[in-house]
């Protein structure tokens, strides 16, 4: 079991989530694991999501059928 969970909430951010997952993965600490949230995402993020999730063993994606919003709020 990690002992540090990061969650990493993910909207529209083709062209950023893969530098944030690549930092994420090369941290000094290795007993870690990163849940990227995909909150509707309409751009092809989830395809990077999904790539990096079959790289890297420690990666969970979680794909909201519904747009919460950060926080929840509308």
């Amino acid at each position: 079991m990690p002992i540090v969970s990061v969650i990493v909430p993910v909207f529209n951010l083709r062209d950023k989530i893969q530098k944030c997952i690549d930092t994420l993965v090369n941290q000094a600490l290795k007993d870690i694991e990163i849940i990227l949230v995909n909150d509707c995402s309409t751009d092809n993020t989830i395809d990077i999501l999904h790539k990096n999730e079959e790289i890297y063993d420690n990666i969970k994606v979680l794909n909201l059928n519904t747009n919460v919003r950060q926080g929840g709020k509308k």
